[in-house]
């Protein structure tokens, strides 16, 4: 199991190989979770699906709005939203793999095993995409970022809406995977640039 915490701190200018960026990223995402584990231990744990969907749809959507607006009145940028997004999504596949809770009832340390297990599997994935899709990603805005994570939200919550009844679509998992993937494209885009 990979431990971002080791890569802490990668994220320098002179990194130019997608998977040590993509790592460096999530330490410095699993970084801040950490600290704010600290803080408010892990109180997410009582997030219901829809509350973690609407979460995760007002961070994107503010990313939207200072996409548009060019301007933040309350002096925060997009890229501490991209890193709420990769955090909330990592909560958001806990919470699926372990249901919501009543209170917080899991310690400190089980939330950073499950965030690093998750940060793992998204890792993975974008490995396997980013091989089959010749890092097309570079190539597209991080405007293009925003607005799939935005289409990505609104299908979790048709898919909730369904109770989990689709046809033939991915489910939740698959969609917050992609969420934290495209996040993460959005942190590294904002920090190497073009």
């Amino acid at each position: 199991m990979t431990n971002f915490a080791d890569n802490f701190g990668v994220m320098s200018k002179e990194i130019q190989n997608t998977e040590e960026q993509f790592k460096g990223a999530m330490a410095d995402c699993r970084a801040l979770f950490e600290k704010k584990l600290h803080d408010y231990g892990p109180s997410w744990r009582i997030l219901r699906p829809s509350s973690l969907t609407d979460q995760l749809f007002i961070k994107a959507k503010r990313i939207r709005s200072l996409e548009v607006k060019k301007e933040s009145l309350v002096g925060e940028g997009i890229l501490p939203e991209f890193i709420a997004l990769i955090n909330y999504g990592i909560v958001g596949l806990i919470q699926l793999d372990k249901g919501f809770a009543d209170t917080p009832d899991i310690s400190v340390e089980q939330a950073m095993a499950l965030y690093d297990k998750f940060a793992g599997e998204a890792l993975q994935l974008m490995l396997k995409k980013n091989h089959d899709y010749d890092e097309a990603w570079r190539s597209m805005r991080v405007s293009s970022y925003t607005d799939f994570i935005l289409t990505k939200i609104q299908r979790v919550k048709e898919i909730e809406d369904l109770n989990g009844a689709t046809l033939v679509s991915e489910g939740i998992d698959a969609n917050y995977m992609d969420i934290i993937n495209y996040a993460v494209f959005g942190v590294i885009k904002l920090t190497y640039g073009e």
